[in-house]
């Protein structure tokens, strides 16, 4: 199945390249971790009347946190833009550092935050229509869930060429993207299908111990943060490599 010598593909490239992988993603993603080391050690709950318990942050330690989160924004981008162009232009890290390529990394933002407006209307539309389809026939409504975001990611992936793009300095358009994808639809449904359904069996525990701050359940979500920030960007420049550039994924 072609949608499975995908995800297989963008799996091995990691593998393959391990030590690549860690020197472009291993010191960047400690930023992303500090953030949320801070976030286990600064968040508090409280309980509302009504029982519900939400979380709060004291407003000196939110300042701090927002600042966190800037740089593991930066640090998300520097590491996709690195490893799209580790894969596609092999451009190797020469330290424990990749190259800043800033330019590349404001226009994937760019693109991804446009991307994400995009999705988050066109699943809008869609619940719409379901929503009136589960009033109907209510046993539709667990379902619901599911469908929209396996729309979200297909509809992602679907435009998901202009961010390798951007990352080697190129122009491709939402426009383009989507005329690139509309011959692999179906694999890209199938795809979407699997990235979904391998990101939730590896995320069970962290959501089983949703809310029990667990210090071996924040030491897991940080090994399996890393992993699925990697296979998510190397998914994205797989399908990249062989919708566009028609490379093989045997």
């Amino acid at each position: 199945m072609k949608a499975w010598q995908l995800f297989v593909h963008s799996v091995r490239l990691i593998v393959n390249n391990f030590e690549s992988a860690l020197r472009i993603s291993g010191v960047l993603y400690l930023v992303q971790a500090i953030t949320q080391i801070y976030l286990f050690q600064n968040m508090d709950t409280e309980v509302l009347p009504d029982g519900t318990e939400m979380p709060v942050m004291a407003l000196e330690d939110s300042f701090a946190f927002l600042l966190l989160s800037i740089f593991s924004v930066v640090a998300s981008l520097w590491i996709a833009v690195a490893w799209h162009r580790f894969v596609l232009n092999e451009e190797y890290p020469s330290g424990w550092m990749p190259k800043w390529h800033g330019a590349n990394m404001l226009g994937y933002l760019g693109r991804s935050i446009l991307i994400g407006l995009l999705i988050t209307v066109g699943c809008l539309v869609i619940s719409l229509p379901l929503g009136l389809m589960a009033a109907l026939l209510p046993f539709l409504l667990p379902a619901m869930p599911v469908v929209i975001i396996l729309f979200g990611v297909w509809v992602f992936f679907r435009l998901s060429p202009v961010l390798p793009a951007a990352a080697l300095g190129q122009t491709v358009s939402l426009r383009a993207a989507w005329s690139e994808t509309a011959p692999f639809a179906k694999v890209i449904l199938q795809l979407s299908t699997i990235v979904v359904a391998a990101f939730l069996l590896i995320m069970t525990p962290s959501l089983l111990a949703a809310g029990t701050e667990s210090v071996i359940g924040l030491v897991y979500d940080l090994a399996i943060g890393w992993l699925v920030t990697m296979v998510g960007i190397s998914t994205l420049t797989t399908v990249y490599g062989h919708v566009v550039e028609g490379r093989g994924v045997e």
